[in-house]
Protein backbone atom coordinates (compact mmCIF):
# COMPACT_ATOMS: atom_id res chain seq x y z
CA UNK A 1 0.00 0.00 0.00
CA UNK A 2 2.54 2.36 0.57
CA UNK A 3 4.18 2.05 -2.97
CA UNK A 4 0.84 2.39 -4.27
CA UNK A 5 -0.22 5.57 -2.51
CA UNK A 6 3.29 6.66 -3.88
CA UNK A 7 2.56 6.22 -7.10
CA UNK A 8 -0.95 7.21 -7.49
CA UNK A 9 0.08 10.70 -5.21
CA UNK A 10 2.81 11.28 -7.88
CA UNK A 11 0.56 10.29 -11.30
CA UNK A 12 -2.51 12.48 -10.27
CA UNK A 13 -0.99 15.03 -7.69
CA UNK A 14 -3.56 13.49 -4.74
CA UNK A 15 -2.42 13.71 -1.16
CA UNK A 16 -0.50 10.83 -0.14
CA UNK A 17 -3.08 9.41 2.63
CA UNK A 18 -5.76 10.43 0.39
CA UNK A 19 -4.01 8.47 -2.42
CA UNK A 20 -3.80 4.91 -0.58
CA UNK A 21 -7.43 5.55 0.46
CA UNK A 22 -8.35 5.50 -2.82
CA UNK A 23 -6.92 2.69 -3.56
CA UNK A 24 -7.91 0.80 -0.51
CA UNK A 25 -11.26 1.20 -0.97
CA UNK A 26 -11.48 0.12 -4.34
CA UNK A 27 -9.52 -3.46 -3.12
CA UNK A 28 -12.11 -3.62 -1.09
CA UNK A 29 -14.96 -3.16 -3.07
CA UNK A 30 -13.37 -5.04 -6.01
CA UNK A 31 -12.73 -8.36 -3.54
CA UNK A 32 -16.09 -7.97 -1.59
CA UNK A 33 -18.36 -7.88 -4.20
CA UNK A 34 -16.78 -9.18 -6.89
CA UNK A 35 -14.72 -12.09 -5.60
CA UNK A 36 -12.69 -14.36 -7.72
CA UNK A 37 -13.99 -13.19 -10.86
CA UNK A 38 -13.81 -9.50 -10.85
CA UNK A 39 -10.42 -10.00 -9.39
CA UNK A 40 -9.51 -12.89 -12.32
CA UNK A 41 -10.96 -9.94 -14.79
CA UNK A 42 -8.73 -7.19 -13.20
CA UNK A 43 -5.61 -9.44 -13.53
CA UNK A 44 -6.35 -10.70 -16.62
CA UNK A 45 -7.17 -6.52 -18.62
CA UNK A 46 -3.95 -5.43 -16.39
CA UNK A 47 -1.74 -7.95 -17.83
CA UNK A 48 -3.05 -7.87 -21.24
CA UNK A 49 -2.73 -3.89 -21.05
CA UNK A 50 0.85 -4.41 -19.50
CA UNK A 51 1.95 -6.30 -22.37
CA UNK A 52 1.08 -4.02 -25.24
CA UNK A 53 2.16 -1.28 -23.29
CA UNK A 54 5.88 -2.72 -22.74
CA UNK A 55 5.83 -3.66 -26.62
CA UNK A 56 5.08 -0.53 -27.76
CA UNK A 57 7.88 1.59 -25.33
CA UNK A 58 10.39 -1.09 -26.14
CA UNK A 59 9.33 -0.94 -29.78
CA UNK A 60 9.66 3.05 -30.14
CA UNK A 61 12.99 2.55 -28.13
CA UNK A 62 14.44 0.40 -30.40
CA UNK A 63 13.31 2.87 -33.48
CA UNK A 64 15.07 5.93 -31.83
CA UNK A 65 18.36 4.30 -31.96
CA UNK A 66 17.74 2.11 -35.42
CA UNK A 67 16.68 -0.62 -34.43
CA UNK A 68 20.67 -1.64 -33.31
CA UNK A 69 20.76 -2.76 -29.48
CA UNK A 70 24.49 -2.45 -29.80
CA UNK A 71 24.05 1.35 -30.45
CA UNK A 72 21.61 1.53 -27.25
CA UNK A 73 24.06 0.25 -25.06
CA UNK A 74 26.74 2.52 -26.26
CA UNK A 75 24.58 5.50 -26.15
CA UNK A 76 23.50 4.16 -22.22
CA UNK A 77 27.24 3.50 -21.53
CA UNK A 78 28.20 7.47 -22.24
CA UNK A 79 25.08 8.92 -20.53
CA UNK A 80 25.28 6.95 -16.90
CA UNK A 81 27.33 8.26 -14.39
CA UNK A 82 28.38 4.84 -13.89
CA UNK A 83 29.71 4.41 -17.44
CA UNK A 84 30.61 0.46 -18.03
CA UNK A 85 30.01 -0.38 -14.68
CA UNK A 86 26.03 -0.56 -15.72
CA UNK A 87 26.92 -4.11 -17.95
CA UNK A 88 28.59 -5.70 -15.16
CA UNK A 89 26.23 -8.03 -12.50
CA UNK A 90 25.99 -6.85 -8.93
CA UNK A 91 24.19 -4.04 -8.67
CA UNK A 92 21.70 -4.95 -6.86
CA UNK A 93 23.32 -7.60 -4.38
CA UNK A 94 26.92 -7.23 -2.89
CA UNK A 95 28.42 -10.39 -2.90
CA UNK A 96 27.72 -14.18 -4.40
CA UNK A 97 25.87 -15.64 -1.41
CA UNK A 98 23.02 -12.96 -1.50
CA UNK A 99 22.94 -13.42 -5.16
CA UNK A 100 22.21 -16.91 -4.89
CA UNK A 101 19.97 -16.17 -2.17
CA UNK A 102 18.04 -13.93 -4.59
CA UNK A 103 17.74 -15.57 -7.08
CA UNK A 104 16.45 -18.93 -4.85
CA UNK A 105 13.69 -16.73 -3.11
CA UNK A 106 12.53 -15.38 -6.66
CA UNK A 107 12.78 -19.35 -8.19
CA UNK A 108 11.10 -20.94 -5.51
CA UNK A 109 8.99 -18.01 -4.13
CA UNK A 110 6.83 -17.50 -6.93
CA UNK A 111 5.64 -20.77 -7.12
CA UNK A 112 4.96 -20.96 -3.47
CA UNK A 113 3.01 -17.26 -3.56
CA UNK A 114 -0.54 -17.19 -2.26
CA UNK A 115 -2.26 -15.02 -4.99
CA UNK A 116 -0.22 -16.86 -7.54
CA UNK A 117 -1.52 -20.67 -6.62
CA UNK A 118 -4.99 -19.34 -6.17
CA UNK A 119 -4.81 -19.14 -10.18
CA UNK A 120 -5.26 -22.62 -10.07
CA UNK A 121 -8.89 -22.49 -8.60
CA UNK A 122 -9.33 -20.58 -11.87
CA UNK A 123 -9.02 -23.60 -14.02
CA UNK A 124 -11.17 -26.90 -15.14
CA UNK A 125 -8.28 -29.91 -14.61
CA UNK A 126 -4.50 -30.72 -14.59
CA UNK A 127 -4.05 -30.36 -18.36
CA UNK A 128 -5.44 -26.84 -18.57
CA UNK A 129 -3.47 -25.86 -15.13
CA UNK A 130 -0.75 -26.90 -17.15
CA UNK A 131 -1.23 -25.36 -20.00
CA UNK A 132 -2.07 -21.85 -18.07
CA UNK A 133 1.56 -22.63 -16.88
CA UNK A 134 3.21 -22.80 -20.03
CA UNK A 135 1.68 -19.90 -21.67
CA UNK A 136 2.34 -18.12 -18.28
CA UNK A 137 6.09 -18.10 -18.18
CA UNK A 138 5.97 -17.69 -21.79
CA UNK A 139 4.31 -14.13 -21.44
CA UNK A 140 6.44 -13.47 -18.29
CA UNK A 141 9.89 -14.52 -20.40
CA UNK A 142 8.89 -12.34 -22.73
CA UNK A 143 8.17 -9.34 -20.50
CA UNK A 144 11.46 -10.11 -18.85
CA UNK A 145 13.27 -9.28 -22.43
CA UNK A 146 11.59 -5.86 -22.36
CA UNK A 147 12.81 -5.03 -19.64
CA UNK A 148 16.38 -4.47 -20.23
CA UNK A 149 15.44 -2.59 -23.36
CA UNK A 150 12.75 -0.15 -21.22
CA UNK A 151 15.60 0.12 -18.59
CA UNK A 152 18.39 1.14 -21.14
CA UNK A 153 16.37 3.44 -23.31
CA UNK A 154 15.77 5.26 -19.68
CA UNK A 155 19.20 5.70 -19.13
CA UNK A 156 19.14 7.38 -22.81
CA UNK A 157 16.08 9.25 -23.42
CA UNK A 158 15.33 9.91 -19.60
CA UNK A 159 18.69 10.85 -17.90
CA UNK A 160 19.64 13.00 -20.08
CA UNK A 161 16.62 14.75 -21.25
CA UNK A 162 16.18 18.25 -18.69
CA UNK A 163 12.57 18.00 -19.36
CA UNK A 164 12.34 15.06 -16.83
CA UNK A 165 14.72 16.31 -14.12
CA UNK A 166 14.48 18.23 -11.19
CA UNK A 167 15.70 21.64 -11.27
CA UNK A 168 18.84 20.43 -9.36
CA UNK A 169 19.72 18.08 -12.31
CA UNK A 170 19.86 15.63 -9.23
CA UNK A 171 16.96 13.42 -9.86
CA UNK A 172 13.85 12.27 -11.62
CA UNK A 173 10.82 14.18 -11.21
CA UNK A 174 8.22 12.75 -9.06
CA UNK A 175 11.36 10.34 -7.61
CA UNK A 176 12.66 6.74 -8.63
CA UNK A 177 9.65 5.17 -9.51
CA UNK A 178 8.99 6.95 -12.68
CA UNK A 179 11.77 6.17 -15.37
CA UNK A 180 8.95 4.12 -17.41
CA UNK A 181 6.03 6.85 -17.55
CA UNK A 182 8.45 9.33 -18.24
CA UNK A 183 10.36 6.87 -21.02
CA UNK A 184 6.89 6.78 -22.40
CA UNK A 185 6.10 10.55 -22.71
CA UNK A 186 9.27 10.83 -24.43
CA UNK A 187 8.75 8.23 -27.06
CA UNK A 188 5.17 8.03 -27.46
CA UNK A 189 4.14 12.11 -25.72
CA UNK A 190 1.50 12.52 -23.56
CA UNK A 191 -1.00 9.86 -25.08
CA UNK A 192 1.41 7.34 -24.21
CA UNK A 193 2.41 8.70 -21.01
CA UNK A 194 -1.59 8.74 -19.75
CA UNK A 195 -2.16 4.84 -21.16
CA UNK A 196 0.93 3.67 -19.23
CA UNK A 197 -0.38 5.63 -16.27
CA UNK A 198 -3.64 3.58 -16.57
CA UNK A 199 -1.33 0.64 -16.74
CA UNK A 200 0.26 1.06 -13.65
CA UNK A 201 -3.20 1.93 -11.67
CA UNK A 202 -4.85 -1.02 -13.00
CA UNK A 203 -1.44 -3.07 -12.04
CA UNK A 204 -1.96 -1.49 -8.04
CA UNK A 205 -5.59 -2.59 -8.20
CA UNK A 206 -4.69 -6.29 -9.70
CA UNK A 207 -1.81 -7.15 -6.96
CA UNK A 208 -3.80 -5.52 -4.08
CA UNK A 209 -7.26 -7.08 -5.29
CA UNK A 210 -5.08 -10.39 -5.19
CA UNK A 211 -3.43 -10.25 -1.71
CA UNK A 212 -6.06 -9.65 -0.50
CA UNK A 213 -8.61 -12.17 -1.65
CA UNK A 214 -6.19 -14.55 -1.23
CA UNK A 215 -5.63 -13.60 2.31
CA UNK A 216 -9.44 -13.39 3.13
CA UNK A 217 -10.06 -17.03 1.38
CA UNK A 218 -7.19 -18.69 3.87
CA UNK A 219 -9.20 -17.44 6.66
CA UNK A 220 -12.32 -17.89 5.75
CA UNK A 221 -11.77 -21.56 4.14
CA UNK A 222 -8.71 -22.68 5.79
CA UNK A 223 -8.79 -21.23 9.27
CA UNK A 224 -12.83 -20.71 9.93
CA UNK A 225 -13.77 -23.10 7.72
CA UNK A 226 -11.27 -25.84 7.88
CA UNK A 227 -9.93 -25.83 11.59
CA UNK A 228 -12.53 -23.82 13.75
CA UNK A 229 -15.40 -25.71 12.15
CA UNK A 230 -13.59 -28.82 11.08
CA UNK A 231 -15.42 -28.38 7.84
CA UNK A 232 -19.29 -28.25 9.55
CA UNK A 233 -19.87 -24.70 8.08
CA UNK A 234 -23.20 -23.54 5.73
CA UNK A 235 -21.37 -22.18 2.19
CA UNK A 236 -23.02 -18.74 3.51
CA UNK A 237 -21.30 -18.71 6.86
CA UNK A 238 -17.97 -19.33 4.80
CA UNK A 239 -18.81 -16.34 2.23
CA UNK A 240 -19.62 -13.67 5.11
CA UNK A 241 -16.43 -14.64 7.15
CA UNK A 242 -14.80 -14.17 3.70
CA UNK A 243 -16.31 -11.13 3.10
CA UNK A 244 -15.62 -9.66 7.04
CA UNK A 245 -11.98 -10.32 6.55
CA UNK A 246 -11.54 -8.67 3.47
CA UNK A 247 -12.76 -5.34 5.00
CA UNK A 248 -10.29 -6.08 8.16
CA UNK A 249 -7.56 -6.35 5.87
CA UNK A 250 -8.07 -3.30 3.90
CA UNK A 251 -8.72 -1.21 6.89
CA UNK A 252 -5.62 -2.58 8.09
CA UNK A 253 -3.82 -2.16 4.87
CA UNK A 254 -4.51 1.48 4.64
CA UNK A 255 -3.35 2.34 8.22
CA UNK A 256 -0.03 0.82 7.93
CA UNK A 257 0.27 2.60 4.71
CA UNK A 258 -0.54 5.91 5.99
CA UNK A 259 1.75 4.40 8.95
CA UNK A 260 4.44 3.85 6.76
CA UNK A 261 4.49 6.41 4.23
CA UNK A 262 8.33 7.29 5.64
CA UNK A 263 9.51 4.52 5.36
CA UNK A 264 11.27 2.64 2.89
CA UNK A 265 9.63 -0.84 2.20
CA UNK A 266 11.24 -2.24 -0.37
CA UNK A 267 12.77 -5.09 2.10
CA UNK A 268 8.88 -6.66 1.95
CA UNK A 269 9.34 -7.80 -1.61
CA UNK A 270 12.17 -10.19 -0.72
CA UNK A 271 10.38 -11.00 2.59
CA UNK A 272 7.41 -12.35 0.82
CA UNK A 273 9.74 -14.29 -1.67
CA UNK A 274 11.61 -15.38 1.05
CA UNK A 275 8.78 -16.53 3.36
CA UNK A 276 6.95 -18.16 -0.06
CA UNK A 277 10.07 -20.07 -0.91
CA UNK A 278 10.82 -21.03 2.77
CA UNK A 279 7.70 -22.03 4.46
CA UNK A 280 5.19 -22.60 1.33
CA UNK A 281 7.20 -24.42 -1.37
CA UNK A 282 8.83 -27.03 0.61
CA UNK A 283 5.76 -28.07 2.16
CA UNK A 284 3.94 -28.17 -1.59
CA UNK A 285 6.60 -29.71 -3.37
CA UNK A 286 7.09 -32.58 -1.06
CA UNK A 287 3.13 -32.79 -0.46
CA UNK A 288 3.41 -33.27 -4.00
CA UNK A 289 5.88 -35.91 -4.64
CA UNK A 290 7.02 -37.54 -1.29
CA UNK A 291 4.28 -40.12 0.28
CA UNK A 292 6.24 -40.12 3.56
CA UNK A 293 5.06 -36.31 4.62
CA UNK A 294 2.45 -35.87 7.31
CA UNK A 295 -0.01 -33.14 8.26
CA UNK A 296 2.29 -32.31 11.55
CA UNK A 297 5.95 -32.63 9.42
CA UNK A 298 4.34 -30.07 6.94
CA UNK A 299 2.70 -27.80 10.00
CA UNK A 300 6.09 -27.88 11.85
CA UNK A 301 8.39 -27.55 8.61
CA UNK A 302 6.43 -24.91 7.06
CA UNK A 303 6.94 -22.80 10.66
CA UNK A 304 10.34 -23.58 10.53
CA UNK A 305 10.78 -22.03 7.48
CA UNK A 306 8.38 -19.05 8.02
CA UNK A 307 10.00 -18.51 11.48
CA UNK A 308 13.59 -18.32 10.22
CA UNK A 309 13.00 -16.27 6.82
CA UNK A 310 11.22 -13.15 9.07
CA UNK A 311 13.83 -13.74 11.71
CA UNK A 312 16.37 -13.54 9.14
CA UNK A 313 15.00 -10.27 7.53
CA UNK A 314 14.37 -8.68 10.80
CA UNK A 315 18.76 -9.36 10.89
CA UNK A 316 19.57 -7.73 8.20
CA UNK A 317 20.54 -4.38 6.71
CA UNK A 318 17.07 -3.47 5.33
CA UNK A 319 15.34 -4.02 8.65
CA UNK A 320 17.97 -4.01 11.79
CA UNK A 321 19.90 -1.12 10.25
CA UNK A 322 17.61 0.85 7.69
CA UNK A 323 14.79 0.73 9.41
CA UNK A 324 15.35 0.07 13.29
CA UNK A 325 18.62 1.93 13.75
CA UNK A 326 20.21 -0.52 15.25
CA UNK A 327 23.87 -1.25 15.50
CA UNK A 328 25.60 -3.88 12.27
CA UNK A 329 22.96 -6.56 11.18
CA UNK A 330 23.77 -9.51 12.86
CA UNK A 331 22.51 -11.39 9.66
CA UNK A 332 25.02 -10.24 6.75
CA UNK A 333 23.42 -10.94 3.48
CA UNK A 334 20.13 -8.96 1.98
CA UNK A 335 18.32 -12.55 1.36
CA UNK A 336 17.64 -15.19 3.83
CA UNK A 337 15.95 -17.57 1.35
CA UNK A 338 19.28 -19.94 0.63
CA UNK A 339 18.95 -20.66 4.69
CA UNK A 340 15.37 -20.96 5.50
CA UNK A 341 14.26 -22.89 2.81
CA UNK A 342 16.71 -26.09 3.14
CA UNK A 343 15.81 -25.95 6.67
CA UNK A 344 11.66 -26.16 5.99
CA UNK A 345 12.86 -29.40 3.98
CA UNK A 346 14.89 -31.22 6.81
CA UNK A 347 12.46 -30.46 9.40
CA UNK A 348 9.44 -31.52 7.35
CA UNK A 349 11.31 -34.98 6.40
CA UNK A 350 12.96 -35.29 10.34
CA UNK A 351 9.28 -34.77 11.65
CA UNK A 352 7.20 -37.01 9.02
CA UNK A 353 10.20 -39.69 9.95
CA UNK A 354 9.37 -40.04 13.55
CA UNK A 355 5.65 -39.48 13.28
CA UNK A 356 4.01 -42.83 14.08
CA UNK A 357 0.37 -41.69 14.50
CA UNK A 358 -2.44 -43.74 13.17
CA UNK A 359 -3.36 -39.97 11.10
CA UNK A 360 0.00 -40.47 9.27
CA UNK A 361 -0.06 -43.81 8.31
CA UNK A 362 -3.89 -42.84 6.64
CA UNK A 363 -2.39 -39.83 4.94
CA UNK A 364 0.38 -42.29 3.41
CA UNK A 365 -2.15 -44.47 2.25
CA UNK A 366 -4.24 -41.68 0.79
CA UNK A 367 -0.90 -40.66 -1.06
CA UNK A 368 -1.15 -42.94 -4.30
CA UNK A 369 -4.85 -41.48 -5.03
CA UNK A 370 -3.57 -37.84 -4.36
CA UNK A 371 -1.08 -38.20 -7.05
CA UNK A 372 -2.54 -39.46 -9.62
CA UNK A 373 -5.41 -36.71 -9.17
CA UNK A 374 -2.82 -33.95 -9.38
CA UNK A 375 -0.67 -35.50 -12.61
CA UNK A 376 -4.12 -36.79 -14.40
CA UNK A 377 -6.96 -34.60 -12.94
CA UNK A 378 -9.47 -38.08 -12.60
CA UNK A 379 -10.98 -37.37 -9.84
CA UNK A 380 -11.18 -33.89 -8.79
CA UNK A 381 -13.97 -32.36 -7.94
CA UNK A 382 -15.77 -29.33 -10.07
CA UNK A 383 -16.23 -25.89 -9.38
CA UNK A 384 -18.39 -24.82 -7.05
CA UNK A 385 -21.30 -22.51 -7.15
CA UNK A 386 -20.72 -19.39 -5.42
Amino acid sequence: MVGAGQLIELLFGLPYALAVVIVGVLMILYVTFGGMIATTWVQTIKAGLLLFGATMIAVLVLNTVGWDVNELFTRAIAASPKHEAIMRPGGLVSNPISAISLGIALMFGTAGLPHILMRFFTVPDAKEARKSVFWATTFIGYFYILTFIIGFGAIVLVSTNPAFLTPDHKGLIGGTNMPAIHLAAAVGGDAMKGFISAVAFATILAVVSGLTLSGASAVSHDLYASVIRHGRVAEGAEIRVSKITTLVLGVLAVALGIAFQKINVAFMVGLAFAIAASANFPVLLLSMYWRGLTTWGAFVGGFAGLISAVALTVGSKSIWVDVLHLSDPWFPYSSPALFPMPLAFAVSWLVSLIDSSRQARVEADAFEAQYIRSQTGIGAEGAAAH
